[in-house]
């Protein structure tokens, strides 16, 4: 059932086009665009799509794991979709695993095609790929948690003005593309402590400069993790 629900909810994303716009299409034009185009001045060794590629990556888990999943999850409570497979012999805990299933399905795709393309636009990953994977895993659950609390807590329209503004807000003010020091010293102290930039900062110490394991950013990403996770267990209505 868990494997069924997973190939469902992964065919029902893969098949919604505003969805497959935000999770695929966005972060794809902004790497090939911003690395063509000397718009922002970057930071660290390499080329532009060296400091752009990872900062990417991020914004792909995000726009899956937050800002898709709240979206999807807040409309189908609103239907009563939620309820009704509440109701099913699917257990809630395994229609909650299957999402999270479907948004490491998308967000596998998402890295397979956004390293493809960097490595055409000439990138030069380095560092160790298991720092790689914790840091996406982690950021997963970090953008998982807040999204479904946000989808469990809010109402649908809310949901999908919530969670689109703060993908723009994250995507300007997270690091992704223009770096954090460009910003005030006060606001930077604020900045780095948000998921989005500690999910890039941390790709980005690993793959630009071939760093070890970026601890203090997976600190980070672990308390959103928690925080966010204990958040919608407690809080999430299903109808």
């Amino acid at each position: 059932m868990l494997l069924a629900q997973t190939a469902f909810e992964t065919r029902m994303l893969l098949r919604n086009g505003e969805q497959l716009l935000l999770t695929v299409v966005i972060p794809t034009v902004l790497l090939v665009l911003f690395s063509a185009v000397d718009v922002v001045a970057v930071e660290g060794p390499g080329k532009r799509v060296d400091f752009l590629a990872p900062g990417l990556l991020a914004l792909a888990v995000m726009s899956t794991a937050f800002t898709g999943q709240a979206i999807a999850t807040g409309f189908e409570r609103r239907y009563g979709v939620l309820k009704r497979l509440g109701a099913s012999p699917l257990p809630r805990w395994a229609l909650l695993t299957a999402k999270t299933g479907c948004v490491l399905v998308t967000e596998a795709l998402q890295v397979a095609l956004l390293s493809v393309i960097a490595l055409a636009l000439g990138w030069s990953p380095h560092g160790d790929p298991f720092s790689v994977a914790a840091l996406l895993v982690v950021g997963t659950a970090a953008f998982s948690g807040l999204g479904l609390l946000m989808a469990g807590t809010l109402k649908a329209e809310a949901t999908l003005a919530g969670a689109n503004l703060v993908f723009i807000l994250l995507l300007l003010g997270g690091g992704v593309i223009v770096p954090l020091t460009k910003f005030p010293s006060a606001v930077q102290s604020v900045l780095e402590f948000l998921p989005i930039a500690a999910l890039s900062d941390g790709l980005r110490s690993v793959l630009q400069t071939g760093a070890g394991v970026p601890w203090s950013d997976l600190g980070i990403l672990a308390g959103w993790a928690a925080v966010g996770l204990a958040a919608a267990a407690r809080f999430f209505r299903w109808e």
